[in-house]
């Protein structure tokens, strides 16, 4: 067992949970001044605070030295990574802020993408499933805990996620779960009973690979979509959590998305989950022409004759939206 999983075991016997947030909420918290150092596990391990010695155990500051995740610098010293708890599990992924560019993301839109797959796996027999841009490998592990018969591949290009992915499944006792390097779909062959998605979906200046989503912040949830309409199985299922900026009352991933299974003879639905994310990306020039950025829910089923993609009410996932 590698110390990262021993680093999880003993945060879990501790009775440690966290829920993360979005990381303007994050940033917020953090900014009280009581807030300006750690004083137990979660402060370190869920808020990201600094702390020095003292405040840990000695067996998780070894355990955290092992797995090579403890920055020293002087008496400030920080972790390298977070933990998150989603469905009874503990899922390690990097410490805030995520600004390197292989960080691995776990927030309010991985719960939201995790119970859709969950949704999507309780409903149907799944032989063979992927989580396509796995990072933690939250959604991967909610299938495969509902299809444990099932054969689901975790994949993504980032070597970290990767990493991440392997110590979370096996944290879960999801020894179905097979991480994979793979641009989309091309590691992986075959057909699939469910493909899902949270794919980066914002326009990020910076270009980082966990967040941007292209020039538009859909390009990529186009690419995932033309991919796996070749890959679906017979009664399969594309489950795609993403998000759109809504221009003048329009929302153009819809539109493009429209165009791209027009014809395809797969019955999809589409839904706004959360109609007013991410606000404070507003205030800068990568969404200065939105008026508000929407999570959405597209699922497309090769089981159906029509395609039907119309606007929904909206249908809110509870969790931690901002």
């Amino acid at each position: 067992m590698s110390a990262l999983s021993q680093l999880a075991k003993e945060l879990h016997a501790a009775g440690y949970r966290f829920t993360t947030v979005t990381p303007a909420t994050h940033e917020r918290v953090n900014r009280r001044p009581e807030n300006a150092r750690a004083r137990d596990l979660r402060g370190v391990f869920g808020w990201s605070r600094p702390f020095g010695p003292g405040v840990l155990p000695p067996r998780i500051i070894e355990l955290m030295d092992a797995a090579d995740v403890l920055d020293r610098d002087g008496d400030v010293w920080r972790s390298r990574v977070r933990f998150s708890t989603y469905d009874g599990e503990l899922f390690v992924h990097s410490a805030f802020p995520t600004d390197a560019e292989d960080s691995v993301f776990f927030g309010p839109d991985t719960y939201r993408m995790a119970g859709a797959a969950a949704a999507a796996a309780e409903k149907r027999t799944i032989r063979r499933a992927v989580d396509i841009g796995c990072g933690t490998g939250a959604g991967a592990i909610a299938v495969a805990k509902r299809a444990p018969d099932a054969e689901v591949f975790a994949v993504d290009i980032n070597e970290r996620a990767l990493r991440y992915a392997t110590v979370n499944a096996a944290l879960a006792g999801t020894g179905n779960v097979h991480p994979v390097r793979s641009d989309l779909l091309s590691g992986v062959d075959g057909e699939f009973d469910l493909i899902l998605t949270n794919p980066p979906f914002m326009i990020d200046p910076a270009g980082r690979a966990y967040r941007d989503g292209g020039e538009h912040g859909y390009e990529l949830s186009l690419r995932i979509i033309d991919e796996a309409v070749e890959r679906l199985a017979p009664g399969g299922e594309l489950v795609l959590f993403t998000g759109t900026g809504i221009v003048d009352g329009r929302d153009p991933f819809q539109e493009a998305a429209a165009e791209r299974l027009a014809g395809t003879g797969l019955a999809v639905e589409y839904r706004e989950l959360d109609p007013d994310v991410y606000g404070e990306e507003l205030d800068g020039p990568a969404y200065a022409h939105a008026e508000r950025i929407a999570v959405v829910l597209l699922t497309a089923r090769a089981s159906a004759r029509a395609v039907i993609l119309e606007q929904q009410p909206h249908a809110g996932i509870t969790g931690d939206s901002a």
